[in-house]
């Protein structure tokens, strides 16, 4: 666990707060009882510290959570996870920018630290946005609502939601893949998510190389889709591992396998590329996993280059610029399932914004990495037929079991 600041310079507050009382006729006091004093005549609730807590999950996994605390003993939840990373430095110079202000003042700090977010750093995207999530955690903490409510309430009392089952499957044999997949439909789950292209050699290789490996990942598609039946939905994420061609040629070869959609062939950026493989398929088309901000999503909606665009409410700027993206895609007719490969903080803040978006179609699940997930959040997160309960408690809805949380530290 890393304290950037585990509380504000006394010096400097014990001597605004004799001043304050002084001129307002109040005794100084010892140092407990006047900063009591000062928190009388000062109502705002303020940001005091941050704490980041590594919380060791897997060999590919690690969860950041930030927590910001405040003058009133309120706290907030945000998660900054970047896959096998242990820390992110880069909160530090967020933090400064939300230290000392009201916790409600959400707009300052994205004016504040918009221009370092967007700047194509995805490690700044991400602690930008983990920031972001805490302070609206306190807000519906400190005015006792969920925070769906802050978006304009809640749509839904349940969520669907879909297993990637990814970075749990170690054997990434066609059999391997519909072993996880077939144990994640048990579990419940009525939509899965893999990614059987990842490892995929570079373009610039062989041609029989490459073709190995596309077969290898059609066959444990088709594994998958014979191991799971035909009613559970099936997605497939390519990790912008093809060109354009290949792209179109596999998604042709996978039609028999019926995929819910095809993911990111090719890296949303490369839009004039995306569009092609758009058009000239039959699956639906997927993407915007690491894109920030609406000036990032604004192309592919623009240009209708997807029929699913997914916002990640830890990189693309947090949760109120989530719903400002969902928003732009609904006006172009797409839908919304914010990627989440991520702890149950970053997932109890997702729920929140999903319960909120008209656009909304499902959201993702990082299956069967730790058995102790349930263990680490009070209360738990919450299943029924395949979909995600939706908590109305204040805040995202959780805290941490401190116990669990020592444990995995």
């Amino acid at each position: 666990m890393t304290s950037f600041r585990q509380n504000k310079t006394i010096g400097r507050r014990q001597m605004l707060a004799d001043a304050t009382l002084a001129a307002a006729g109040l005794a100084i006091s010892p140092s407990s009882s006047v900063l009591a004093q000062l928190t009388s005549l000062d109502p705002v609730i303020r940001v005091s510290g941050i704490e980041v807590t590594t919380v060791r999950v897997t060999a590919r996994t690690n969860w950041i959570i930030v927590r910001l605390h405040t003058n009133r003993g309120i706290t907030g939840l945000g998660e900054a996870s970047l896959g096998r990373r242990t820390d992110l430095p880069e909160l530090r110079e967020f933090f400064v920018m939300v230290d000392g202000e009201s916790v409600f003042d959400i707009q300052q700090y994205r004016q504040r630290g918009w221009s370092s977010a967007a700047s194509g750093n995805r490690v700044l995207a991400t602690a930008f946005s983990a920031i972001e999530q805490a302070l609206w955690d306190i807000v519906g903490k400190a005015l006792d609502v969920p925070i769906y409510q802050l978006f304009g309430g809640k749509l839904r009392e349940s969520l669907p939601v879909y297993a990637n089952i990814n970075r749990a499957t170690s054997d990434r044999s066609p059999d391997g893949f519909a072993q996880m997949a077939q144990q994640a439909v048990a579990d419940g789950f009525a939509a899965i998510k893999a990614a059987p292209f990842d490892g995929f050699p570079s373009l610039e290789s062989p041609a029989e190389e490459i073709v190995r490996a596309a077969d290898l990942g059609i066959a444990c598609v088709m594994a998958m889709r014979a191991a799971i039946g035909d009613e559970v939905k099936l997605k497939i994420d390519v990790h912008s591992n093809f060109d354009v061609d290949l792209a179109i040629d596999v998604a042709r070869q996978l039609e028999p396998a019926n995929l819910s959609w095809y993911e990111e062939p090719v890296a949303p950026t490369e839009l004039a590329n995306t569009v092609a493989i758009h058009d000239a398929i039959k699956q639906r088309l997927a993407g915007g996993e690491f894109l920030f901000g609406i000036e990032g999503f604004g192309p592919l909606c623009q240009a209708r280059a997807v029929d699913v665009i997914m916002p990640d409410i830890k990189h693309c700027g947090g949760i109120m610029e989530a719903q400002k993206i969902a928003t732009l895609a609904e006006v172009a007719g797409i839908t919304v399932s914010p990627h989440n490969p991520s702890g149950p903080v970053a997932t109890a803040a997702s729920a929140n914004l999903c319960a909120a978006l008209p656009n909304f179609e499902i959201l993702e699940y990082q299956w069967g990495e730790a058995d102790w997930r349930t263990d680490l959040i009070e209360p738990p997160e919450v299943f029924n037929d395949g979909n995600l309960l939706v908590s109305n408690r204040a805040g995202i809805g959780l805290e941490l079991n401190e116990r669990v949380l020592r444990e995995h530290t």
